[in-house]
């Protein structure tokens, strides 16, 4: 977890772009980083000990090579004199800076040994005090000092003359080591920052092309479907061929997602436009049936009633469905003027009063409020919206129309103190025949389409729609539209 949000944090540094930790990219990035740090890290370990073992074998075939060659030295030096002249002579002769040389006899008597020491030199003490001393070349610990030290019989003229000691200090060699190792480790440790920084560029270049489709993906609606689809398809050159795979499959769902709803619009256009006219006649017949239904009894009298009603009902639908399939069409014209909403707001409150027998109380501004929009259309908004509020508010709340105004828009706020809508369908309330309580809805005579109708005809004349409610407490629809500004 650790090493994720490091790695996290400094994608994010040097990219500039915060990455989601469950995303593909990141995912990727850390695993190809995992497997960059394992490599890396292994061939660095394993290079610093091998360096280290390649150091300390070279000291060791030193000391084999010094104490192989001393016997002959000896005795190639003691031809001009003693044979402790020729052992003094070879000593100073293979004596190094870190090297000490000395001989015992086999009493334990030391014979010769480099200058600078002597025999209570702590280095002959230390040695002394082991219990055995290698033959062969060994690395030793003697405090914080490293050793490769060496024991060996030495032999001239085939009669063993005493013990030949020698003793490498290879303390600084290793330091030199251990420091060139800890640079190569922090180039190591940059090295992987480059590397994760140009893996993670790298891929979120590589996944763009999903981006983009996830972008187009969600952002395509019902509007762009009906229309061109230019400009939602995906167009890539030079992407990998699976990526192109996946970009031409997503593209051919588009067109096909496209041919579907426009074949649905013209379905229900066709049918909403074919049916009206015959219900019409339907209801035609009816209402003069019932006009002249005087020898027909209550129960026949009350079903021809349901009859009509229920025709009137079909109509009203097939009339709203015709004008969301223009609306989706773009066939929906309007007629665009200035609009003084203080007045339009009046007169639709006057006139719902009058048909419901409920109290509307209007809020306006003292200034005039004037917008650029279709008066029969906004008119039909607003009845619509003080009809849901009276179906769905009690008798004894008044529904309240406010009128307000601000620097560029204007505002008009239907307000009820009646059952209210979660949360949870506030955010479909305008889908399509779409109904917060089914069973409610039914009751109170409604199609399911007035929200969806307001909504398409307030975004053809540039404003929006949103509803503010809380169950219990009633429900606030509010219509924002531009203000008219005359030109000059």
């Amino acid at each position: 977890m650790k090493l994720s949000r490091s790695l996290r944090a400094t994608i994010t540094s040097f990219t500039g772009k915060r990455i989601s930790i469950s995303s593909l990219q990141f995912r990727l990035t850390l695993e190809v980083a995992t497997l960059a740090i394992l490599g890396l890290g292994s061939v660095a370990v394993w290079a610093g000990w091998q360096m280290e073992q390649n150091l300390v074998a070279a000291h060791k075939q030193t000391l084999e090579y010094i104490a192989t060659r001393f016997p002959d030295q000896i005795q190639l030096y003691s031809e001009m004199g003693a044979i402790e002249t020729g052992l003094e002579r070879t000593i100073h002769k293979v004596s190094t800076p870190g090297l000490v040389v000395w001989v015992k006899n086999s009493d334990g008597k030391l014979l010769a040994q480099s200058s600078g020491i002597a025999q209570s030199s702590p280095k002959i003490q230390q040695v002394d005090a082991l219990a055995q001393v290698p033959e062969k070349p060994q690395v030793v610990r003697f405090g914080d000092r490293d050793i490769v030290l060496c024991g060996s019989p030495l032999a001239i003229n085939g009669k063993i003359f005493g013990k030949l000691f020698l003793a490498q200090d290879i303390t600084e060699d290793q330091q030199k080591l251990y420091t060139g190792l800890w640079r190569l480790l922090l180039v190591s440790v940059l090295a992987i920052v480059i590397l994760i920084v140009a893996i993670s560029k790298r891929i979120h270049k590589a996944m763009q092309p999903l981006a983009r489709m996830s972008q187009i993906a969600s952002a395509v609606s019902a509007d762009d479907l009906g229309g061109d689809l230019n400009e939602a398809q995906l167009q890539l050159h030079r992407a990998p061929d699976e990526i192109l795979g996946l970009a031409q499959a997503f593209n051919s769902m588009l067109f096909r997602l496209s041919g579907a709803w426009e074949q649905q619009r013209q379905f229900v256009g066709n049918v909403s436009h074919e049916l009206r006219t015959p219900l019409t006649v339907v209801l035609g017949y009816l209402q003069s049936l019932l006009r002249r239904s005087t020898n027909l009894n209550p129960y026949q009298q009350q079903a021809l009633e349901t009859a009509v009603a229920e025709t009137e009902r079909t109509i009203r639908m097939l009339q709203d469905l015709l004008d969301l399939a223009r609306a989706d069409s773009g066939n929906l014209h309007f007629r665009l003027n200035p609009v003084m909403l203080n007045t339009l707001v009046a007169e639709v409150a006057a006139m719902s009063q009058k048909v419901s027998n409920r109290q509307i109380v209007v809020l306006s501004t003292n200034e005039d409020v004037v917008t650029c929009a279709d008066q029969d259309r906004l008119q039909q908004v607003l009845i619509n919206l003080v009809d849901n509020a009276i179906k769905y508010s009690g008798s004894e709340h008044p529904v309240e129309l406010v009128l307000e105004k601000t620097e560029q828009s204007a505002m008009i706020h239907v307000h009820d103190r009646g059952v209210g809508i979660s949360l949870s369908h506030q955010t479909r309330i305008f889908e399509r025949f779409y109904r917060v309580d089914e069973a409610m809805t039914r009751s109170r005579d409604g199609t399911g389409l007035g929200l969806a109708i307001s909504k398409s005809l307030i975004e053809g004349m540039m404003g929006r729609i949103t509803v503010r409610s809380k169950p219990g407490e009633g429900s606030t629809f509010t219509i924002t539209l531009p203000l008219w500004k005359p030109e000059r």
